[in-house]
């Protein structure tokens, strides 16, 4: 009888021990492939020290990342779609490029895992809402800022200004372009060759011009991209164009050079987002900008314009889910975006988007301004290149390039617009 009770207690443990095996070879290896546009050296190193701790938690994940220059990620991505083989994680700015990728099928919807707990973190909602359509969501924003106006406090004491007193209509801030001309200094940086940093010129003065009720009635087609607020933009742009404000050859430099420009004090302000100060840095000569000299305002008010002067041209980061992606992708998006991470991720100059995460700013004049921006704008407008759809965005760049090359006036750039709006969204 112990023989036989001995030899159960054998089997039982045999049974165990290749139940244990099965479990664990039945963790079949994944890979994530991960392309992202964080090309500055100290962000590259954060989202690779991400991975490897994800990796580390999860031995059969391997996670491969690809790292691309930003209009670099956005052609090939367009290859890659075409083809119907999307990354399983990718940048994403959200809004009507996303939509679009979503009614071709190539994005994931993740809202099951997203619904409850992880969805309530996330402290930017209206940014959440644009990684999402009709219930279902493709991807989660991972850093959200606002559009302003970077500036060199000590070019501007050096022109004579006080850094104190920065413009807060649109007649102050040319009388500052013009005085810091006066003064020998570049005022304004840009790279237009990239196209995108230029249109976020014509799209705040029309945001100024038009207000919420002026895009929507265009996007809605209750009213036109060529109706009188969005050429008053071209217009207003034109007076600023005419001004030279930027360094020459500017129509050939791209945002990096921008970037570099400010980095190295070699130009007083910066139309940019709230990644400007890391991009600023890692092209600078030194790598680490101005330092404590940059200074940021928000875009100057227009007397007379239908928009709120405390609305806000933004965005930022995030990443989509490719259609594809295996569960562990999902659960490393999570990881990224949980407080702790987050609020690492605050380091680098990122915005952080969910709750635990308040106070991570608090040292940092400039970026509690941009949040402050943030938080109490009552509009908030995503870049239009991507809110719109891909080929009416990509017009929208285009069209105002055509200003800042002098080849198109502002009624024709406006009409090109709507051109474009007229065929994909009627």
């Amino acid at each position: 009888m112990k023989n036989y009770k001995h030899l159960i207690a054998v089997m039982m443990i045999a049974m165990l021990a290749l139940l244990s095996i099965g479990s664990v070879s039945s963790q079949e290896t994944v890979t994530i492939e991960w392309w992202h546009i964080n090309t500055n050296e100290n962000e590259a190193a954060f989202y690779q020290g991400l991975a490897d701790q994800f990796m580390e938690a999860n031995p059969h994940v391997t996670i491969e990342i690809t790292i691309l220059e930003n209009e670099a990620f956005k052609s090939r991505l367009v290859t890659v779609m075409q083809a119907g083989d999307p990354p399983d994680l990718f940048q994403s700015w959200g809004g009507g490029v996303l939509w679009t990728f979503a009614d071709a099928g190539l994005v994931r919807d993740i809202s099951p895992e997203l619904e409850g707990e992880w969805r309530d973190s996330f402290t930017a909602q209206a940014a959440l809402e644009l990684f999402g359509r009709d219930g279902e969501y493709y991807g989660v924003p991972i850093t959200w800022g606002a559009v302003g106006l970077f500036y060199n406090t000590a070019l501007f004491e050096q022109a004579g200004l006080d850094p104190e007193a920065t413009p807060e209509t649109w007649e102050e801030f040319l009388d500052v372009v013009q005085t810091l001309k006066d003064a020998g200094i570049t005022p304004i940086a840009l790279g237009e060759r990239d196209k995108w940093p230029g249109h976020f010129w014509w799209v705040y003065l029309a945001i100024r011009l038009g207000g919420e009720d002026a895009f929507l009635a265009a996007y809605n087609r209750d009213g036109s991209f060529a109706d009188e607020p969005f050429v008053l933009a071209g217009e207003y742009l034109q007076e600023l164009i005419d001004l030279e404000p930027f360094a020459e050859g500017y129509l050939g430099l791209t945002y990096n050079d921008q970037a570099a420009a400010v980095g190295n004090g070699e130009a007083a302000m910066e139309l940019m987002g709230q990644w400007g100060p890391a991009v600023q840095a890692g092209n600078s000569i030194s790598g680490e900008g101005i330092g404590d000299l940059l200074g940021w305002f928000p875009f100057p008010a227009i007397e007379g314009g239908a928009g709120n002067p405390n609305d806000v041209l933004g965005g930022g980061d995030g990443i989509a889910v490719g259609a594809n992606a295996p569960d562990e992708a999902v659960e490393f998006l999570q990881f990224i975006t949980s407080a702790e991470n987050q609020r690492a991720a605050a380091e680098i100059w990122v915005v952080p988007v969910v709750q635990g995460t308040e106070d991570v700013f608090a040292d940092n004049p400039v970026m509690e301004s941009i949040v402050a921006a943030r938080n109490e704008a009552p509009y908030f407008q995503l870049y239009y290149d991507q809110f719109l759809p891909l080929s009416v965005g990509a017009m929208v760049n285009d069209a105002v390039e055509t200003i800042f090359a002098g080849v198109a006036s502002p009624e024709e750039a406006a009409q090109m617009i709507e051109d474009e709006a007229s065929f994909e969204l009627d």
